[in-house]
């Protein structure tokens, strides 16, 4: 009896092993995942700001002015923006 005892014990153990590396396994891809979504979103705002300064000609605006600058067309902008441009058009990326 105590063999099959130490045999359930051992059993044990092994699936709790195994629980706890597939644990980390999953832990360890979600957050590569969100690192990756950062970095895509990262990468994304470096674009975008790229084409501000090179259509604006806003490299030498401070952040401040920027947002100044947007602020002014913003309202033009979204008023005649065409609607495949538009929020609730899904993204073609």
């Amino acid at each position: 009896m105590s063999n099959q005892y130490e045999k359930l014990v051992e059993q044990k153990a092994r699936l709790k092993q195994k629980i706890e590396r597939e644990d980390f396994k999953l832990r360890q891809s979600k957050y590569y995942e969100s690192r990756q979504d950062r970095k895509d979103r990262s990468r994304r705002l470096i674009q975008k700001g790229a084409l501000l300064e090179k259509y604006f000609q806003a490299d030498t605006l401070s952040v401040e002015q920027t947002e100044e600058l947007l602020k002014i067309f913003a309202g033009y902008v979204n008023a005649h923006k065409p609607n495949k441009f538009k929020n609730d058009q899904p993204n073609n990326n």
